[in-house]
């Protein structure tokens, strides 16, 4: 079935660039995911190295982008040190999900550690690959089965940076929406800069309310302030 947005709202739409150096691959994946009304996914361009990938990358602003790990030109540890950029807009963050038929630890690793969001082997079924992506644009971390692990154990000695356990509560996207309306935004402006409905938007302010123990939208904007999230 179609894909469906929160609270019967619009149907769901991400925009993705598939970057791999093998043309069979992208169209193998173009022909299983981007059937937009059937799965939601737009794919909106290809790139067959890391040169041609940044440049797509910038052009076209997609919500996620399909990262091989292994790239002529530097790999996809490149891409995303080339990247950093976008991936640290706050209104329209470009996030990485890897996609490779490698299953090793560096290569985990070496992605993660470059900004990616999450890492599937190329074993994923289309299905599972299209719920990846959404969950990867809503700002979840996704893994394939036994890969989390190596993420665990490499981060597991670092020094952890302070939590907000209030903040932490709050999903990635429900924290672009708190900073927005933070700064003022009219939830159809939100809607807008975000590429998702108003009625999303409500969904997600009412969610941030509720977890927060917040009343308004005034209270909130006093919160996200005294924490400097602005």
């Amino acid at each position: 079935g179609e894909a469906v947005g929160a609270g019967g709202a619009a149907p769901r739409r991400v925009r993705v660039v598939l970057v791999d150096d093998h043309r069979m691959f992208r169209t193998g994946v173009q022909a299983e995911i981007g059937e937009t009304a059937r799965t939601g996914v737009e794919v909106v361009g290809e790139a067959a190295d890391v040169d041609q990938a940044v440049t797509v990358i910038g052009a076209t602003r997609p919500e996620v982008v399909l990262l091989d790990v292994h790239l002529p030109g530097g790999g996809g540890v490149e891409v995303l040190r080339r990247s950093a950029a976008l991936m640290a807009d706050p209104n329209r963050p470009v996030r990485f999900l890897a996609l490779s038929v490698s299953d090793a630890a560096e290569d985990v690793i070496g992605v993660i550690r470059g900004g990616a969001r999450g890492y599937v082997t190329k074993t994923i079924t289309g299905t599972d690959l299209v719920d990846a992506i959404f969950r990867v644009a809503e700002g979840d971390a996704v893994f394939s089965p036994r890969l989390a692990g190596f993420v665990l154990d490499a981060f597991a000695s670092t020094d952890a940076p302070p939590v907000d356990e209030d903040l932490d509560r709050l999903t990635q996207r429900e924290r672009e929406v708190l900073r927005l309306i933070a700064r003022g935004y009219a939830y159809k402006e939100i809607a807008k800069q975000l590429f998702i409905s108003v009625k999303t938007v409500e969904s997600h302010v009412s969610a941030v309310l509720r977890k927060l123990q917040l009343s308004n939208r005034h209270e909130l904007t006093r919160w996200a302030t005294a924490r400097r999230l602005v």
